[in-house]
């Protein structure tokens, strides 16, 4: 019999910072990171381990014992975050569904309720599982009660008995924990220990004396100021011990049949989960209870990590509405006198739902299909296209009129998507868009913006899912090409109908959130600028890329030979566990190293950095990691993405990613293109103009710092900014407090990392270890700098007051990024808010100028019949395919429109260039 004890608040914590960096909120703006992380590693555990009893211990409400004892027992610790707190009712009815008994004492803590629970069960022929990452725990380990330890980064479960414990702390027996713990404290328990004495210590001498009384009674064997602090500590590391004992006599009583593990209950399963929109796990949770509860369930799914969902499943036990509830009129079109019937009935309306259906994800290489037309709710019509690709081109063009229309708005989800397929049918689509993928990321940035989720959410409507038509994604997976056009009917119109629906709703979520300006007059028309670039493409140079391949090869192979030169064995430089065995215990470069929570040595790029002047093959393994990052994510990867018949590849840019509204790209990510190193350059070598034509860049300068002078209206910053210094130059004459003309590159080095680091919230530590300086000269630039720009402090700090106020901030443009962690007791928790406070409005509103330049820009070509394009937009940086005897012109438009896209305080500039390829232009 298998008896699982699960530590509710270690599993809770856990699961909330998991996904600290990208919370999950609901559509009511509820984070339940906490419940979905405990829900899924509940889920986990039950299906792989399969226990036949179960329990979960909470810590009770007031103190303990130990509280009472010592007042300043986890004093320490950081407040609970309100939404952890909020979670915890929540998580509690969860687990009364599931049926699982939950157990929680006055004056105990959930340590000794599992203790005490544990050594009962043993004694009637239980094995004990012990859920929790807590090392505590340990002292607990018998030949029957074991720890079920989770793994770091949710990556499965290690189970500890006696012997695991025994060896990981070099103990004779695991009682030996609780002397282990009272010697060395507990800094997560505020356990003081003994001052002075560390885990290798306290190993040293439990080993020699076996106890900490032991210890005490011999204190004279031991010498030196060890002595001397053992002495002086006596009665803090016996009470320590007392602290660090989990009890095993708490008032309550093993009874076997409160533990059984039961049916769950599914109506209210369904109630909760259905209320939290954890609807994959709705699926996943009740298929389980079809088969026999106690049959294992292979499990492969890490923890918290979304299940998969099965759609029939799923279906059976959704009470979301469906289409086969609702009155609803869809109809076939096959033929060239329905669609012309079709065409004109579309032509007398103000707006149209549309949308295609192709035979693939890429619109630059996929086949139209089909088009659906909606502007009735509960009406639409599918318009089947004929394989043949003039015939398709004529079928396609009797939309051609409407949706070249200027007077009828377009309605579409991802609308993007649509208008590229339809560019190589002959057909540009013109006149108002309204997009709703786009509307709800205004609206609400950080959730899931996909139509599914939306009908859900918005309609309390199950879509029919892409999977029933074509089946799930792997070799067997079908394409909308092979499936009978009948039965595409249902699908696409209900695309075109529900898209028609949420417009509906999401426009007055728009009005009422005052962001018509930033989607009718920035992002919409943005859509037709991507479109463009993305149907556009840019030329790469295969040779160029062919030849730095083979170069970087050769560098490669050189580098890994001086690496096992230096370390005087040859290993494999890409396995981070060789690369830390190799600094750390053969070179053994610094005395304590980092290690993971699996105990494998951190070699992190970070760690390494900071490790440089340690040992030269630090920088040489630094340099090979670059070298080979770049061959496999660009060198050697971009020739396999250029299109066949044009010869460019075509990246696909983001609107709806990044919640500061910066623009993301992918296939390829040309975002993260290196640029700073000489190897990094070799990418944008490759990138060439087409015949005729020349490359040219455009770059803002500085713009988050001109944005920063802005907001924050300081004198000093726009003083510098107004007289065209070099800004960089004159923060360190200020900070350093002399002429610009004494000031040394190393000066203006630290000047512009804080510059740019303040932005970003950089701390003193932040900046110390950025720069490789101490602490306290960090602490003097930074105090330096805000006494350089006090007014640079102050908007930080209203930035922040603002965002406590309203639970958001905005742009200059007024694009909202919300911070529902901004007023959390827990520091790391609202740090990290705080920190987005300041920076989202500075880099929000670059992102905003940028892309009111690009429609700017854009729309100056089309008026003006220019021929080139622009082509690529990365950062700050817009690149362009210039006609040559256009050049002249299009400088002047860019520079223009570039430079005036907004009006700031002080002005804002590029930096522009020209060559035979990207590196040449930039």
């Amino acid at each position: 019999m298998k008896l699982f004890l699960l530590d509710a608040y270690a599993l809770i914590y856990r699961s909330y910072y998991a996904f600290i960096k990208n919370p999950r909120i609901n559509s009511k703006g509820q984070n339940t990171s906490a419940i979905f992380g405990f829900v899924n590693t509940l889920e986990e555990l039950l299906r792989k381990e399969n226990p036949t009893h179960i329990a979960v211990a909470f810590d009770p409400p007031g103190g303990t014992f130990r509280h009472e004892a010592y007042e300043h027992y986890k004093a320490q610790r950081e407040e609970t975050p309100e939404d952890i707190r909020k979670s915890v009712p929540i998580i509690k009815q969860v687990i009364d569904a599931y049926n699982i008994k939950i157990v929680e004492v006055p004056r105990y803590e959930a340590d000794d309720v599992i203790g005490t629970i544990s050594k009962q069960a043993e004694k009637e022929g239980f094995d004990v599982y012990m859920m929790t990452p807590d090392k505590d725990y340990g002292q607990l380990t018998s030949e029957h009660i074991f720890m079920y330890k989770p793994k770091f980064a949710g990556n499965g479960f290690d189970i500890l008995d006696s012997d695991a414990i025994k060896e990981k702390y070099n103990l004779a027996s695991t009682e030996q924990m609780i002397d282990l713990l009272g010697l060395m404290g507990d800094a997560s328990d505020n356990i003081p220990g003994c001052p002075g004495v560390g885990p290798k210590t306290a190993e040293k001498l439990i080993s020699e004396f076996g106890s900490i009384e032991n210890i005490l009674e011999n204190t004279e064997k031991i010498k030196g100021s060890l002595k001397t602090k053992l002495e002086e500590n006596k009665e803090q590391i016996i009470f320590s011990k007392f602290l660090a004992t989990i009890k095993t006599d708490v008032p309550i009583e093993f009874k076997e049949d409160e533990y059984l593990r039961k049916e769950i209950n599914e109506d209210e399963i369904q109630k909760l989960f259905e209320e939290l929109e954890f609807r994959t796990l709705i699926n996943r949770v009740l298929k389980k209870e079809e088969k026999n509860i106690k049959s294992p369930t292979p499990f492969q799914t890490s923890l918290f990590e979304e299940f998969n969902t099965n759609t029939q499943e799923e279906k059976k036990y959704s009470n979301l509405t469906e289409l086969n509830d609702i009155d609803h009129n869809y109809e076939f079109i096959d033929n060239e006198t329905d669609m012309i019937n079709l065409k004109k009935k579309i032509l007398d309306q103000e707006f149209v739902s549309f949308d295609t259906e192709t035979t693939g994800v890429d619109p630059i290489s996929s086949e139209l299909v089909g088009m659906s037309f909606s502007f009735k709710e509960n009406e639409a019509y599918y318009v089947a296209i004929s394989p043949k690709f003039e015939e398709a081109r004529k079928q396609a063009e009797i939309f051609k009129e409407i949706l070249e229309n200027e007077k009828i708005c377009k309605i579409g989800q991802n609308i993007k998507y649509d208008i590229i397929v339809l560019k190589k049918y002959g057909i540009n689509v013109k006149g108002k868009l309204f997009d709703t993928m786009i509307a709800h990321y205004l609206i609400n940035p950080e959730l899931r913006h996909n139509m599914d989720y939306m009908a859900e959410t918005y309609l309390n409507y199950k879509t029919i899912h892409i999977d029933e038509l074509i089946g799930a994604k792997g070799k067997n997976q079908l394409n909308m090409r092979d499936i009978p056009q009948s039965k595409i009917c249902d699908y696409a119109c209900e695309d075109a109908d529900i898209t028609l629906k949420l417009k509906n709703i999401l426009e007055k979520e728009i009005a009422e959130n005052k962001l018509e300006k930033l989607l009718y007059e920035i992002e919409l028309p943005l859509v037709y600028v991507l479109a463009d670039m993305e149907y556009t493409g840019v030329k790469l140079d295969r040779q160029a890329l062919k030849e730095s391949s083979e170069t970087l090869t050769k560098e490669l192979i050189k580098l890994e030979t001086e690496i096992h030169k230096l370390a005087e064995l040859e290993f494999n430089i890409n396995s981070a566990k060789q690369v830390g065995e190799v600094l750390f215990e053969k070179l053994k470069i610094v005395e304590k190293p980092k290690k993971t929570k699996t105990g494998q040595y951190t070699t992190s790029e970070e760690v390494l950095e900071s490790l440089k002047d340690k040992h030269p093959i630090v920088g040489k393994i630094l340099e090979y990691r670059g070298l080979k990052k770049l061959l496999s994510t660009y060198i050697d990867a971009l020739p396999q993405l250029i299109n066949k018949l044009d010869g460019k590849i075509h990246t696909s840019y983001n609107q709806t990613v990044t919640s500061t509204g910066r623009l993301s790209s992918s296939n390829p990510n040309l975002q993260n293109i290196p640029i700073r190193d000489e190897q990094g350059k070799e990418i944008r070598k490759a990138f060439i103009p087409d015949d005729n034509c020349t490359f040219y860049s455009a770059d803002y300068s500085q713009i988050e710092l001109r944005i920063m002078a802005h907001l924050s209206n300081d004198p000093n910053m726009l003083e510098a900014f107004n007289s065209g210094e070099d800004i960089h130059a004159a923060t360190a004459a200020k900070i350093y407090k002399k002429p610009i003309t004494e000031v040394t590159s190393d000066m203006r080095r630290k000047a512009k990392t804080a510059n740019f680091g303040i932005i970003y919230g950089i701390s003193v530590f932040g900046l110390a270890e950025r720069l490789t300086i101490p602490r306290s000269e960090a602490k003097e630039l930074i105090d330096g700098y805000f006494e350089t720009y006090p007014q640079v402090k102050e908007y930080m700090d209203e930035s922040i007051k603002i965002a406590k106020e309203k639970g958001y901030v905005e742009t200059i443009l007024g694009r909202k990024r919300y911070l529902p962690d901004i007023n959390s007791h827990n520091a790391t928790v609202r740090g990290y808010a705080e920190r987005n406070a300041i920076n989202a409005p500075i880099q929000g509103s670059a992102a905003d100028i940028i892309k009111i330049a690009m429609n700017n820009i854009y729309d100056r070509f089309e008026k003006e019949n220019i021929k080139s394009k622009m082509i690529l937009q990365v950062h700050d940086e817009l690149n362009f395919n210039v006609v040559n005897e256009e050049m002249s012109h299009v400088e002047h438009i860019v520079k223009e429109e570039m430079e005036n896209a907004v009006k700031l305080s002080i002005p804002l500039k590029i930096d522009s260039g020209k060559g035979k390829n990207w590196l040449e232009a930039h």
